[in-house]
């Protein structure tokens, strides 16, 4: 199993007041669409994570489901989910 650094997020239209995000990624290393990611996630093969820029804290990636909603990623540090995700610069083309 790896353990992946998420840098770079890229989502469904800039301009959204709703933050739908379709692709994660690191770089230009790789970027996946997020049912992969998530699908990677329940089959135990790769964790994803993203580190704070100010202070290097960790903060794991998990799956969110919610009834009547599709799963979506977020991100879990002190038992706590929080929107670490949101807050990435957008993956190069």
């Amino acid at each position: 199993m790896a353990d992946v650094q998420v840098t770079c997020i890229t989502k469904s239209n800039l301009q959204s007041a709703h933050e739908h995000i379709t692709h994660l990624g690191n770089g230009r290393t790789w970027k996946w669409p997020r049912e992969q990611v998530i699908e990677s996630i329940d089959a135990k093969t790769n964790t994803f994570f993203v580190l704070d820029p100010h202070n290097s804290k960790r903060s794991d990636i998990g799956v969110v489901r919610e009834a009547s909603k599709a799963p979506y990623l977020r991100t879990y540090a002190d038992g706590c989910w929080n929107n670490n995700l949101l807050s990435l610069n957008q993956c190069p083309i």
